[in-house]
């Protein structure tokens, strides 16, 4: 498989770059980074070679551009980027109609799992409170974690009604139809996101700790052998862990 990477000269582009060398089945193609990079090219337009599929570890703000190319050109799209507005998400949707675009707020198949579980406890017990953590390294620029807003939304979906308190910072009691999100920005954390369902006699602890950025550009890599295969339309982890079912 031939693949763009987009946002190489980032943490994460340099560790997906090392993972598709390190592959012994895919090429790197091309490499497209506004910053000084050896062999990178500054924006996406520039690259007219073949590729398979398009990896995205840069910055939202360049969602509009990226989809463009990859609509013209029909290739499929791996968006693993978070923080977009909702004009960004709505672009997303709209270039999906025309080639197959893969976006999740985490790329691990184990968050996939945690989120299946979450909202299946959730659903077993539809008084609980529910309440989210998630951890997250200091230099993190959004709040909450994509993959947070990714969690409560999918407890929501048995939850009707309910909505995320999203950092709770004012005195008074908690409502029944909340689902509380809270962010730590600390150190180096990698990442590690905890789901709290409570009754009045009893509490399930669900979490998921990141310890290594490599798996993020593993599941990246995961998501595009999936995705080149695909009809045009939006997909997620979800179907990913699903597939072949």
């Amino acid at each position: 498989m031939k693949i763009i990477v987009l946002g190489a000269a980032g943490h994460m582009g340099r560790i997906l770059i090392d993972c598709i060398r390190k592959s012994g089945k895919h090429e790197l193609v091309a490499v497209v980074d506004s910053a000084r990079m050896e062999g990178a090219i500054p924006e996406l337009s520039l690259y007219t070679g073949e590729a398979d599929c398009i990896i995205d570890f840069s910055h939202h703000t360049a969602t509009a551009s990226m989809l463009d190319y990859a609509v013209f050109r029909r290739i499929p799209l791996v968006i693993a980027t978070t923080g977009q507005t909702d004009d960004e998400r709505r672009m997303i949707v709209n270039a999906a109609r025309s080639t197959p675009i893969f976006f999740a707020s985490n790329l691990s198949m184990a968050v996939a799992l945690l989120a299946e579980l979450a909202v299946r406890a959730a659903s077993l017990f539809p008084e609980a409170d529910i309440e989210i953590i998630e951890r997250h390294h200091n230099r993190k620029q959004d709040v909450p974690s994509g993959t947070a807003l990714m969690l409560g939304q999918a407890l929501q979906s048995v939850r009707p009604g309910s909505w995320l308190n999203i950092g709770r910072h004012e005195n008074g009691r908690r409502s029944s139809e909340e689902i509380g999100i809270h962010s730590l920005r600390m150190g180096n954390e990698v990442g590690a996101h905890e789901i709290i369902i409570t009754t009045p006699t009893q509490s399930i602890t669900l979490a998921h700790n990141a310890f290594d950025r490599a798996l993020f550009a593993e599941g990246a890599l995961k998501a595009a052998e999936f995705i080149v295969d695909q009809p045009a339309g939006l997909y997620d982890m979800k179907d990913l862990l699903n597939r072949g079912e």
